[in-house]
C-alpha cells in the first residue's frame, strides 16, 4: 500500500478519560496501591489508541502483570542496596568521620546510576510493547553507555548552573533515538544542539531578569525592583512552556526513519494556554470539592456527635473534643479524595489536551518506504518498568 504524507489524528475525549481515570484511581486506592500497575497499562492503552498517524492507531500491548513482576524484582534489588550497602556506608562513616553525612552523600551518588538505568530500561520496555500498523518498535541494549553519558552530562549541567540543560537533553535523546528501531529500520536523530539552545532562550532571559532585578532590590533596598523580579519569574515559567513545545518539535523533526521523517510544529501559545487554563480549572474544581467535603464533615459531625454544629464552627478548638476516629476518617477521606481528583483532573485538563495538541501538530513525511519495513522480534524483559516504578520514576504515562 503506497502511503502519502500522513497527518496525525487524535481520537481521545475528555468524558471517557475522566471515567477511566476516576475508575482506575478508585480501584488503586481501594487496593492500597496494588491496582496502579494495571491502571497505568489501561491509561497508556487509551492514550496510544487515541494517537492515529494516518488514521491508524498506535497499540500498547503491555500487561499489568509484567509491571507488577518487574516492580517486585526491582524492590528486591533496591532493598538489598538500602538495607546492606547503606548499612556498610553508615558504619564506615561513623568510624572514619564521626558522623552520618558522608554516608548520605555517597548513598545519593550511588542512587544516580540506578535512576538512569531505570529511565533507559523503562523506555526500552515501552517501545517494545508499542506497535503501529502491526509493526513493533524497539530499543537496543545500551544502558551502560547511557548511564555514564547521563552522569557526565548531569555533572556538566550542575557545574554550569543549568546552562547546558539543552545540550544534555539533545545528547541523551540522540543516544536513545539512534538505538531505536521501527521493525527492521533504525531511527536516526539529526540536527544539533544549537536549535535546543534557541528553544531555551526565554528561560535564560527570565532567569537573567530575576537575577538582575533581585540584585537591585536587595542592593538598593527599593521594593519597586521586586516587581521586575516577579516579572522575570513569570517570564521564566512561560519560557518553560515555550521550551516544552519548541524542544519537542525540534527533536521530533530531527528524527529520521530511512527516507521517512516528521514535520512537527507545536504552537507555544497553545501549550502555555493548556497549562494556564488547565491549572485554573483544576484549582477551581478542587476548591469546590474542598468546600463540599467540608460541608459533608459538618453533616457527619451532626450525626455522630452531640456537639452543636454551629458552635463547632464558632470555636474550632472544640475539634479536639471529637472522637479520634471521626478526625482520622475525615482526614483519610479528604487526603485520598484530593489526591485522586488531582490526578483525574490533571489527565483531563492538562495531559490529554497536551497530547492532542502535540499529536495533531505532527505529520509523517516521505512515507513511501514504510510498507517495506519488516517485523522485528519481540523483546522480553525480566523487570519491565520495575526500577522506574520503585524509585519512583514510572508514574508518568
Amino acid at each position: 500500500m503506497a502511503l502519502r504524507d500522513l497527518n496525525t489524528d487524535y481520537a481521545g475525549r475528555k468524558g471517557p478519560m475522566f471515567r477511566l481515570a476516576l475508575k482506575t484511581g478508585i480501584l488503586t486506592i481501594l487496593t492500597l496501591g496494588f491496582y496502579r500497575f494495571w491502571m497505568k497499562v489501561r491509561m497508556r492503552r487509551y492514550y496510544w489508541s487515541a494517537i492515529r498517524p494516518g488514521g491508524i492507531p498506535l497499540e500498547f500491548t503491555g500487561r499489568g502483570s509484567e509491571t507488577l513482576t518487574g516492580f517486585l524484582t526491582a524492590v528486591t534489588v533496591l532493598a538489598f542496596y538500602i538495607g546492606v550497602i547503606n548499612l556498610v556506608l553508615m558504619y564506615f562513616s561513623f568510624s572514619l568521620f564521626q558522623g552520618n553525612m558522608p554516608a548520605y552523600f555517597v548513598s545519593a551518588i550511588g542512587v544516580a546510576p540506578m535512576i538512569f538505568f531505570a529511565q533507559y530500561r523503562s523506555r526500552r520496555y515501552i517501545l517494545a510493547r508499542t506497535r503501529w500498523r502491526g509493526i513493533r518498535f524497539g530499543l537496543e541494549p545500551g544502558v551502560k553507555g547511557y548511564i555514564w553519558r547521563a552522569l557526565l552530562w548531569w555533572l556538566a549541567v550542575i557545574v554550569t548552573g543549568g546552562l547546558l540543560w539543552p545540550a544534555k537533553t539533545y545528547a541523551l535523546e540522540k543516544y536513545r533515538t539512534d538505538r531505536t528501531w521501527f521493525g527492521d529500520q533504525r531511527f536516526e536523530q539529526t540536527g544539533g544542539m544549537r536549535g535546543m539552545f534557541h528553544a531555551m532562550r526565554h528561560v535564560y532571559l527570565g532567569v537573567a531578569l530575576m537575577a538582575v532585578f533581585g540584585t537591585l532590590a536587595y542592593g538598593l533596598d527599593e521594593p519597586v525592583w521586586v516587581i521586575g523580579a516577579i516579572m522575570g519569574g513569570v517570564w521564566t515559567v512561560l519560557g518553560l512552556a515555550y521550551w516544552r513545545a519548541m524542544s519537542f518539535g525540534y527533536l521530533t523533526e530531527g528524527k529520521k526513519l530511512g527516507e521517512a521523517g516528521f514535520q512537527c510544529r507545536p504552537r507555544p501559545i497553545s501549550v502555555i494556554g493548556i497549562y494556564l487554563g488547565g491549572g485554573l480549572l483544576i484549582s477551581l474544581i478542587l476548591t469546590g470539592l474542598f468546600i463540599v467535603i467540608g460541608l459533608g464533615f459538618g453533616i457527619l459531625i451532626g450525626i455522630v456527635s452531640v456537639i452543636d454544629v454551629n458552635e463547632l464552627f464558632d470555636d474550632l478548638g472544640m475539634l479536639a473534643d471529637l472522637p479520634i476516629w471521626v478526625l482520622t476518617l475525615f482526614g483519610t477521606v479528604a487526603y485520598f479524595a484530593m489526591f485522586l481528583f488531582w490526578n483525574v483532573l490533571q489527565q483531563v485538563f492538562i495531559t490529554m489536551p497536551l497530547a492532542r495538541h502535540l499529536a495533531e501538530s505532527t505529520r509523517l513525511v516521505n512515507t513511501h518506504a514504510l510498507p517495506a519495513i519488516g517485523q522485528r522480534d519481540r523483546d522480553e524483559f525480566a523487570e519491565a518498568e520495575g526500577f522506574a516504578d520503585a524509585l519512583p520514576l514510572g508514574d508518568g504515562i
